[in-house]
């Protein structure tokens, strides 16, 4: 039984909560928060020993793996000292708003001779792993230009504000963007080139990207808006010879005979707390990241160049969001 403990039990570690939890090979001995409201509430919902100080954790507990879900500019350091400590990590994504802390991280854990993985939801989500499987296939022809959207409300519920302060989250390139951006790269590479605009003020970030790539491209949009905006996440890929639309939590593939696909919605999907469709992909990554610590595995699924890429290209873009790049 691999022993696991949490560190930073706010809104994401709900949905990593509910993966763990249908793991059988493993189990959550400790959470560790500085809010102890959110460690003690954490720790009731999971049978697990409640700490307030990482350190204290640390050193109190025997543990195979530490699940990091704070705040962004955390998550590297953190990284690092469990890896030291000999834990397998896996961490939220990014792993740092600084390309250097990707090779940072990765070179702990080969010198630690332990696995780490950034957990980039989307390489594990159904409606976009079956995007991928048609673009690799080509089931459906070429593709031939793609739409992807992932708009919410500007948070004002994190801790501290520190969302809200671009030296600590990167704001909506970081935070949002980066979900698209990055399943982008797994699915189809790096891009020929790219062009972005970014509107907004204090309270709020628009972000938008165009990916160009040889036969195709990609516009991306990004946004926390100053308002009671619902979140939603979509996507619609035009192929020579159907359409693929994610919407709504729904996946419909529009073939070119007329005929209509929708995908069936997914046997126990949890609800994840934090107003995502219902999806079992954070269940897939935490799946995924076990199976390859039990087979002594790399977590290869995640590459680190494929990380550097992102902040590469994010880099860029928010150094000059309103012209070429």
């Amino acid at each position: 039984m691999l022993k696991v403990g949490m560190i930073g039990m706010g809104g994401i570690s709900r949905a990593h909560r509910g993966g763990w939890a249908k793991i059988d090979e493993a189990r959550v001995v400790a959470v560790c928060d500085i809010r102890h409201e959110n460690a003690d509430e954490a720790a009731k919902e999971l049978g697990a020993r409640a700490y307030y100080d990482f350190d204290a954790m640390l050193a109190a507990e025997e543990m195979d793996i530490l699940d990091i879900c704070l705040p962004t500019y955390l998550h590297a350091d953190y990284a690092v000292k469990a890896l030291e400590h000999g834990l397998h990590v896996l961490m939220e994504k990014p792993v740092s708003l600084k390309r250097e802390d990707v090779a940072r991280v990765y070179g702990a854990a080969k010198a630690a001779g332990k696995n780490v993985m950034v957990a980039q939801v989307l390489r594990f989500w159904r409606e976009y792993t079956a995007l991928k499987e048609a673009y690799d296939s080509g089931r459906y022809g070429r593709l031939l230009s793609g739409r992807m959207t992932r708009l919410g409300s500007t948070p004002k519920w994190s801790w501290d504000g520190w969302m809200r302060d671009p030296e600590r989250s990167g704001l909506v390139p970081f935070d949002l963007h980066i979900h698209d951006l990055d399943f982008m790269i797994y699915a189809f590479g790096a891009p020929a080139g790219v062009s972005c605009h970014r509107a907004g003020n204090e309270r709020q970030d628009y972000f938008e990207a165009i990916y160009q790539y040889p036969d195709f491209f990609v516009s991306a949009e990004a946004a926390w808006f100053d308002c009671d905006y619902a979140f939603q996440s979509a996507y619609r890929f035009q192929f020579e010879r159907a359409v693929m639309e994610y919407q709504g939590g729904k996946l419909t593939i529009y073939h070119q005979s007329g005929e209509r696909e929708t995908l069936a919605d997914e046997a126990d999907a949890p609800e994840n707390g934090i107003n995502l469709p219902s999806s079992n992909g954070y269940y897939n990554e935490i799946r995924y990241f076990v199976d390859s610590v039990l087979a002594g595995k790399p977590c290869d699924r995640v590459k680190p160049e494929e990380l550097e890429t992102v902040l590469d290209l994010i880099d860029s873009l928010t150094q000059d969001s309103s012209g070429n790049s």
